[in-house]
């Protein structure tokens, strides 16, 4: 009963956390999006004007709401430091705080369930939890390096080679981890990076530039332009990112023997989508981009859809007994009524297979996540043979009987 509680209380902190880390995400993606717009949208004001006296690089008009806005950009800083300044902090913070709690609730408290695939690599719950972390470390101190080294002012060649880097990342954890804890770990290393170009980068170098007008000097230049980099870095990295925070509810893309390929193709494809929006608000369409975008998912869709097995004809029944035992002993411990499996409070995704009505009900999602995907059991958790598997698709193609 105790167990059950428990279960049930991270069962709604996890919802609560999630519900959290998507509403804060929103609010710093779109204000990521809307500031990136905002910078390739202004114009420069009229040579002489009074605006150009004032150090302003660029202004917009814009209507939203029944009212009239006027947002300007000045080229290093206002004379005048205002009374008010807003700080646009909070949403990164809030989201990456939100971000972590819920790896350690969904991951990192069931880490033996949801990390570890012992057809993977062997490892103990607290090496799978080392490795993810690490993850995080690494990914930061060598993306930060790049930035501040002689490539950080090539900046084709710098998104390059962290492509590279991540596609590299993505490579070795799906030899290490789950595929569905690979994935997310590979979302997680990109959001530690953008919320640490906001703490290690940006805002800093919006407090050097706010204390040298206090002091009444010029602020120094530089500090914007490393603050616009890494502003600019982290727009790009927002669909990719946002891809992987869905990516568990599609075990065709993270438990595919080639995950991590199909991941670095969606990541370049949304890296395209988003260069081709970057590019419009600018004034500059270029369809070549989206559209390579969008051939690479379809080409994805193509290469990893499933192939349907042929059926023999006169092939014999199964014998449903067993098949009954597998399901209850691989399957049903987590997709009940009443799961016996430590970690779980409910089914998940509200699918239960504890009746042969209910396997029945449910004959096509278990035939695509125990044969065609080999999803389930997650990370394999109740040692599901090959054997079994074969036996639940025998009975699937001949009419889930």
């Amino acid at each position: 009963m105790e167990a059950l509680l428990l279960n049930y209380g991270i069962d709604w902190l996890n919802l609560l956390v999630r519900w959290l880390h998507l509403i804060t995400g929103i609010a710093w993606i779109g204000a990521s999006f809307y500031f990136v717009w905002l910078d390739n949208s202004i114009r420069p004001p009229r040579p002489g004007s009074d605006l150009e006296k004032a150090g302003v690089s660029g202004e917009l008009w814009a209507v939203h709401g029944g009212g009239f806005y006027n947002p300007q950009k000045y080229l290093v800083a206002p004379r005048h430091l205002p009374q008010e300044l807003h700080w646009f902090k909070w949403e990164a913070y809030s989201t990456w705080l939100s971000g972590f709690a819920l790896l350690f609730i969904v991951y990192y408290f069931n880490a033996s369930a949801m990390m570890i695939d012992r057809s993977v690599a062997d490892l103990a719950p607290w090496q799978a939890i080392a490795i993810g972390l690490g993850t995080l470390v690494v990914g930061w101190t060598v993306y930060d390096l790049l930035c501040r080294s002689p490539l950080g002012k090539r900046e084709g060649l710098l998104g390059i080679v962290m492509y590279a880097l991540i596609v590299l990342a993505a490579f070795v954890l799906s030899k290490l981890l789950s595929g569905r804890a690979a994935y997310l770990h590979v979302g997680a290393m990109i959001g530690t990076i953008m919320v640490a170009n906001v703490l290690m980068v940006i805002i800093p170098g919006q407090r050097r530039m706010v204390d040298a007008m206090k002091a009444g000097k010029s602020p120094d230049p530089v500090y914007g332009q490393r603050g616009k980099q890494r502003s600019v870095h982290n727009n790009y990295f927002t669909l990719p990112v946002l891809f992987i925070m869905i990516s568990n509810h599609y075990a065709m893309t993270y438990n595919h023997p080639y995950n991590w390929l199909v991941l670095a193709v969606i990541m370049a494809a949304g890296v395209l989508i988003r260069h081709f929006f970057n590019l419009k608000h600018k004034g500059r369409i270029a369809w070549g981009y989206p559209a390579a975008g969008v051939a690479l998912l379809l080409g994805l869709a193509i290469a990893i859809a499933p192939r349907p097995a042929l059926q023999s004809a006169g092939a014999q029944p199964v014998d449903t007994a067993r098949l009954q035992q597998v399901i209850a002993q691989r399957c049903a411990v987590c997709h009940s009524d009443k799961p016996t499996q430590p970690g779980f409070a409910s089914a998940p995704a509200g699918v239960m297979l504890h009746t042969p009505e209910l396997l029945r009900q449910h004959a096509q999602k278990v035939y695509q996540q125990t044969v065609q995907l080999k999803a389930m059991p997650i990370g394999n958790l109740t040692g599901m043979t090959d054997d079994e598997r074969a036996l639940v698709a025998q009975w699937f193609e001949t009419g889930a009987k």
